[in-house]
């Protein structure tokens, strides 16, 4: 019997955890060859999950009577969109980090502070004693190597901030939060009984015409899983914070989306929200566990709202366990979980070494997005359903599959990879990366340019 390849297993797995019939991997055309430079398999990770999210659509499509399209999925190109997918024309997007967001050496060890947004960044300062406004990368070194890494995690995340420190693999094992994610499900789902939505013609060619998506999500997962739900036709509609920046990323995390704003914590802008899930077919969020619940916007309110949702939440470190509700990044967990620790032994570094890209984000949005296709094939023969996933569980499953021996590196990038449309973004001209994934006649297009953030009144099309 043949063996799977590492791709076919991850594949296999990511299936069975969204509870797929395993007969549909059949399916499935994985093609390419190549390995981005990583200790673990990450190239592997980036084509199963993408390859997950178009079995899901293939049985959407075949629900609605029509035959089990095939699916493909390019590796080289399922690597590339691991990264940015925008290729701008005259014009650069800003800076992807904050200056002083990083890794630094602590008194013990290593230490990752996450300061992209105003209000990290604040905390993480206060918690050195260093002026926000004024601190300079040298001083935050200085600062940070008086303390021992994991007080200094703590004092971070006391003040509202993200940071990590570095773990080996079998320090996140035996911490309590490391063995709380290794106990939960790659993706947890629980169906709710209502009653069937109206049966909706499926076009093979754009399988998500019509659906509404209700996008509540920050850099990178969530808006990758909405990314793709676009790029087959569904309508995305992101509700941000009138405080909320991420500029480094918007061109091109927007593709396809229209993206307005909400104040949640006001009760004309709850209410409009909750406007918006009763009209929604999906809705997509990655607050901290107990945010929505103190909004009143709880699981159990929003299946008031709405009993066929198809609601998929995502955060970081896991839905069970001491830090369930605690801020984090894929940087983050990287560090916490003992991926950039191994990276670091692994290359015979003094530093951490991280995955080549921000697998875990990516990867974990691609799952996303199947899941939200599952619960919309569900929901055409019954209720609801709610799906919950972590960066700490994806990176759990990650760590079961180190990198293959005699690895060859990704071709690079030509011309022949970009899409030749002209993309007229807010900010200028691009081009995009061709898509990786074809599910029978359907490949990867979307309808609107990257947009900025709160461009658009918070109304459903």
């Amino acid at each position: 019997m043949t063996s799977l390849s590492p791709s076919q297993s991850l594949l296999a797995t990511m299936w069975s955890a969204l509870d797929g019939d395993p007969g549909a991997l059949a399916a499935v055309r994985l093609t390419g060859e190549g390995d981005l430079p990583s200790v673990f398999a990450t190239t592997d990770l980036a084509q199963a999950s993408v390859a997950a999210a178009g079995l899901a659509l293939a049985g959407l499509v075949s629900s609605a009577g029509g035959p089990f399209p095939g699916v493909s999925c390019d590796r080289r190109l399922a690597a590339m969109w691991f990264s940015s997918s925008l290729r701008p024309e005259g014009w650069a997007p800003p800076p992807l980090w904050d200056a002083v967001a990083g890794d630094y050496r602590a008194a013990d060890g290593w230490i990752r502070l996450h300061t992209n947004a105003s209000h990290h960044r604040a905390a993480a300062l206060a918690a050195l004693g260093l002026d926000a406004g004024q601190a300079t990368r040298e001083q935050v070194g200085r600062a940070v190597s008086g303390w021992r890494a994991s007080e200094l995690e703590s004092a971070v995340v006391a003040h509202g901030g993200c940071a990590a420190e570095m773990r080996s693999q079998a320090q996140w094992a035996s911490h309590p939060q490391g063995a709380a994610v290794a106990a939960e499900p790659l993706v947890a789902c629980q169906h709710f009984e209502a009653a069937a939505a109206a049966p909706r013609p499926v076009d093979a060619a754009r399988p998500l015409a019509g659906v509404r998506v209700l996008d509540l999500t920050r850099v990178l997962a969530g808006p990758t899983a909405t990314r793709l739900l676009a790029a087959f036709g569904a309508d995305v509609l992101r509700i941000d914070p009138a405080s909320w920046e991420e500029p480094g990323v918007v061109p091109d995390m927007t593709l396809g989306k229209r993206c307005a704003g909400l104040d949640l914590r006001q009760p004309a802008g709850r209410a409009a929200l909750e406007d918006l899930v009763r009209q929604a077919d999906v809705m997509v969020h990655g607050y901290r566990a107990d945010a929505l619940e103190r909004l009143g916007l709880g699981a159990q309110r929003r299946r008031e709202l709405n009993p066929g949702l198809v609601d998929v939440a995502l955060n970081a470190y896991g839905w069970s366990g001491p830090w369930s509700s605690r801020r984090g990044f894929d940087s983050l967990v990287q560090m916490s979980s003992g991926i950039a620790e191994a990276g670091m032994r692994a290359a015979g570094s003094d530093k951490p070494v991280p995955l080549p890209v921000q697998a875990l984000d990516y990867a974990t949005g691609y799952l996303m997005a199947a899941a939200a296709v599952r619960g919309l094939t569900r929901r055409q023969t019954g209720g609801g359903s709610q799906y919950r996933l972590s960066l700490a569980r994806t990176a759990r499953l990650l760590a079961d599959y180190p990198a293959a021996s005699g690895q060859s590196p990704l071709a690079p990038e030509t011309p022949a990879d970009v899409h030749p449309h002209l993309e007229m973004t807010a900010w200028g001209p691009a081009r995009r990366l061709r898509g990786p994934l074809g599910v029978g006649v359907a490949a990867m297009a979307w309808d609107r340019p990257a947009s900025p953030l709160r461009s658009v009144q918070p109304a459903w099309s």
